[in-house]
């Protein structure tokens, strides 16, 4: 095989066709503007030629990096990595690539990360880690750099968002406790400076109100972080407070996982002593003994939204913000139980 540079008029040639349609028919924003039949025949003539664009080209005619940036506050959270690909899927399609950036929720490590996203001239970035105040957004906000927020909201509308109707999937998690019997239901709420842990929280305290019952203050204990450590330390400090409760709406997954460790360090079995659900139904989470019951939302679709969220401020800085949120439904499995009657 010649060692030399396979280029865009070869693919033109080979498939018989003007290189400017070569050109539109390999480029995911202008496929749309040749006939089908076309486009796949300068794709199979790329193929065999074995031809790749080339990015640097691309960017100088454009002015566009067709690099995404991705912020993720954990990437050992595994709620994320079907929200990525959803990300990743879509923004593909269309020619990108992503860039992502872990912080471990360190606000020092997250600068540094943006700061390098920047350097790379990414045309925009989706941000998995916004709190209630977030100065870094303003900056880059400043930048003129298209932002997008994924499974976060603010109270700032001027941000679009891909998010979960949060506050239901919490009122659906009580709904089924109530119907099963439980009337004194603790909730383990994640940190209250991000809408997740603040819409959870105020959907818990909603849906037993509309069930006629009245949120107890010392049932409600809020975790420092989304973590199976802190889920442990939070179900300890309820079980040790003496008060007593049958139930518990965890403010995710790893926060229902540290439960039933701190259950199983006391001698309670779930759900014969105490029913436990989760929030975000993550990959494997039916693998537990017992199987969590958890409130399912659709992370992938999550992702396909910010993505095309994104792509659309990349069009337009100007267009009018948009935001979607996702319903959200519960699984229910073996860890939730009508409580045992005294």
């Amino acid at each position: 095989m010649s060692s030399q540079r396979v280029t865009l008029r070869d693919v033109a040639r080979r498939a018989g066709v003007h290189p400017g349609t070569a050109s539109r028919a390999l480029n995911p924003e202008s496929r749309h503007l040749v006939k089908a039949e076309t486009a796949e025949r300068v794709r199979q003539a790329a193929d065999d030629l074995q031809f790749h664009p080339d990015p640097a080209a691309r960017s100088l005619k454009t002015r566009r990096s067709y690099t995404v940036g991705v912020l993720l506050p954990d990437l050992n959270n595994p709620l994320f990595p079907p929200i990525v690909r959803g990300i990743e899927d879509t923004l593909g399609r269309h020619g990108y690539v992503v860039l992502l950036g872990n912080t471990d929720n360190d606000e020092d490590q997250e600068r540094r990360v943006v700061e390098g996203m920047r350097s790379r001239n990414i045309d925009g970035i989706i941000v998995a880690t916004a709190r209630q105040r977030h100065p870094l957004l303003d900056t880059v906000v400043a930048a003129d750099l298209p932002v997008v927020l994924v499974n976060r909201i603010l109270d700032d509308p001027s941000f679009p968002s891909a998010s979960v109707d949060d506050q239901r999937g919490a009122e659906l998690a009580v709904d089924h406790l109530v119907q099963l019997g439980h009337r004194r239901i603790a909730h383990i709420a994640g940190p209250q400076d991000v809408s997740t842990g603040v819409g959870r929280l105020r959907g818990f305290e909603e849906g037993l109100r509309r069930a006629g019952l009245d949120p107890d203050p010392d049932l409600i204990v809020v975790a420092e972080t989304f973590t199976r450590n802190a889920g442990r330390t939070c179900m300890a400090a309820l079980l040790q407070s003496g008060r007593s409760f049958t139930a518990v709406v965890a403010g995710n997954d790893l926060l229902a996982l540290g439960c039933y460790l701190a259950l199983e360090d006391a001698g309670l079995r779930c759900p014969d002593q105490v029913s436990v659900v989760g929030f975000n139904d993550m990959p494997f989470i039916d693998q537990l003994r017992p199987p969590l019951s958890s409130v399912r939302i659709p992370h992938y679709e999550v992702g396909t939204a910010a993505a095309e969220l994104i792509l659309d401020r990349i069009s337009d800085h100007r267009a009018p913000v948009a935001s979607r949120v996702l319903p959200a439904e519960l699984v229910i499995r073996a860890s939730t139980a009508p409580p045992v009657q005294l």
